[in-house]
């Protein structure tokens, strides 16, 4: 089968081949970093996994299933993985979100080899204007806001979402990410519950939470919060479609 239809056809490649061969292979097909379908090359002898193409959009994350699976090293050579930094599309892969101008990875992802780059919410209408250097991402999926007591287990956490998407007639694979307060970095259930979900769990400050006007009274405000799960998800989503509601030591509210 030619390099082209194997391109076409399947969405992840291993090209078990030397680099070279595989590079020049690939060239004629190249568009972008964005399109271009994720390619690994692995040397005859099974002992290397070489992320040739797409490092960030499925190679990368191969080459490291192979190593896991096979005992291959993994040769990951993109810069912030090799400085175990983050990246922009990481990012956007964790928030449930997808990138609007793509050419702005490269300043971004630079920037993230320097310095921890911030992820700020906007809630228009708004109009906005924004330099080259800032990458603009637009959130997809359902926004869970997540309080709890101390100690919670996982399994309640799991339980109070599950119940929760019943209420609202949706299912676990419409979330788009977890949040809840700073506070609540630590606790082990909140943790395993988003591992167990394969979401990630964003921990907001007490100045974002504070900044919220959630419709449901918290006993939160015992801490100085005016809330978690229902502000939570006003910071984060575009509407509230299901207010805070406590499930036995969970309480959760919805938003899209």
């Amino acid at each position: 089968m030619k390099m082209e239809a194997v391109l076409e056809r399947y969405d992840l490649v291993v090209a078990v081949m030397a680099v070279g061969i595989v590079v020049r292979s690939l060239c004629p097909h190249l568009k972008d970093k964005w399109s271009d379908r994720p390619v690994v090359a692995v040397d005859s002898a099974l002992s290397c996994a070489v992320p040739v193409v797409g490092g960030h959009h499925g190679a990368n994350d191969l080459a490291r299933l192979l190593a896991l699976r096979l005992g291959l090293y993994a040769a990951i050579t993109t810069a912030t993985d090799s400085s175990g930094r983050p990246c922009l599309e990481e990012v956007a892969e964790r928030l449930g979100a997808s990138v609007l101008n793509m050419e702005a990875s490269k300043t971004v992802n630079l920037a993230f080899l320097k310095e921890d780059v911030p992820v700020l919410r906007l809630k228009g209408p708004k109009i906005v204007l924004v330099d080259e250097d800032v990458a603009v991402l637009k959130s997809r999926g359902l926004v869970v806001g997540i309080g709890s007591r101390k100690g919670v287990e996982a399994r309640e956490v799991l339980q109070a979402i599950d119940l929760a998407l019943k209420d609202v007639g949706r299912s676990r694979e419409e979330i788009g990410i977890l949040a809840t307060a700073w506070l609540k970095r630590e606790e082990k259930g909140m943790r395993e519950a988003a591992k167990a979900l394969g979401k990630e769990m964003i921990c907001l400050s007490a100045e974002i939470l504070n900044s919220q006007s959630p419709v449901t009274a918290s006993r939160a405000s015992d801490l100085g919060l005016a809330g978690v799960a229902e502000p939570a998800v006003l910071a984060l989503a575009n509407r509230l479609i299901f207010p805070k509601k406590a499930y036995g030591r969970v309480t959760v509210a919805i938003g899209e």
